[in-house]
């Protein structure tokens, strides 16, 4: 079993490298959005 497959992915596949970049993606779109919302809140751009 790999370290992968453990912890809140718990399903069989959880290791697939596709699978991994696209939770890669989906968390730093997110994080990505936030910056972004936040520097336009914060200043006149």
């Amino acid at each position: 079993m790999s370290d992968l497959n453990r912890g809140i992915m718990k399903f069989d596949g959880a290791d697939k490298p596709i699978v991994v970049a696209v939770s890669a993606v989906l968390i730093f779109g997110g994080i990505i959005a936030l910056i972004t919302w936040a520097l336009k809140s914060a200043y006149a751009v």
